[in-house]
């Protein structure tokens, strides 16, 4: 099982993520992953900073760690604008990144407050969120492969291309990430992870699919015997993302590791 990790830019400046960064790097880290707000307050901070630009300054400031998001939410910008930004960030790192997404948050949700303060659009209905999310699975698909349409190909090709990886809170999410996507992200604590995963699993059958649990960062669960890490590994998990949001994480050293 690989581990990743994620801090928050809404506690933490930019020397300190970049630190932490080259830290997780240097202890063997699979890849590092960037929230997608637009203000602190989502994630209990006094500030933020903006996804994608926190990402082209990891790609130079890293080596070899891969980058990733977890997760963009797909109404934060125009749907080419987010496909060419994940290409742009395989640009300037040369390395492979992870396209997380997420179908966006619902009028009612907390997590759409940030969006109501910038005078952003809140897509009220399901299937429209979903929807957008199938948009940029196309697009993506269109845009990123070698034989594109010539009204696509001054777009920037990335290589290798991102993994896409859906975020998903819902059964019909799940299907589709199993459907399309090359895998599926989940919240290890949540009561229907479980359906989400064999849903999932369902509609991917036997091609590759990357199955990803998220989890708050707790240094024990870098450990393989952990009992939640012998539970994932039953359940086939093959990614990890261990996210900190209350400041610099507990890292072990390289020497550690």
């Amino acid at each position: 099982m690989i581990v990743d990790l994620q801090v928050s830019p809404a506690v933490l400046d930019w020397s300190q993520i970049r630190d932490i960064a080259l830290a997780a790097e240097s202890a063997g880290f699979g890849a590092f992953h960037a929230f997608d707000h637009l203000a602190g307050l989502p994630l209990g901070g006094a500030s933020m900073i903006e996804c994608f630009s926190l990402l082209g300054a990891l790609a130079v400031a890293t080596e070899r760690i891969e980058l990733g998001t977890m997760v963009a939410n797909v109404w934060n910008r125009q749907v080419g604008t987010l496909v060419s930004a994940a290409a742009s960030v395989v640009a300037l790192s040369g390395r492979q990144f992870h396209l997380g997404i997420g179908a966006g948050a619902s009028p009612t949700s907390s997590w759409a407050d940030e969006q109501r303060a910038a005078g952003a659009y809140v897509e009220p209905s399901v299937a429209a969120r979903h929807e957008r999310v199938r948009q940029v699975l196309d697009l993506a698909a269109e845009t990123w492969r070698p034989d594109r349409d010539g009204q696509l190909s001054t777009f920037p090709l990335p290589s290798p291309a991102p993994s896409i990886i859906i975020g998903v809170n819902s059964t019909p999410l799940a299907q589709l990430a199993g459907e399309r996507a090359d895998g599926i992200n989940l919240q290890w604590n949540r009561p229907r992870r479980d359906d989400f995963l064999a849903a999932a699993d369902r509609a991917a059958g036997d091609r590759p699919f990357v199955r990803t649990a998220y989890h708050v960062y707790d240094r024990a669960l870098l450990d393989p015997d952990h009992p939640t890490r012998r539970e994932m590994t039953e359940r086939r998990i093959d990614r990890l993302v261990l996210a900190e949001f209350a400041g610099p994480p507990d890292l072990p050293s390289a020497s550690d590791t």
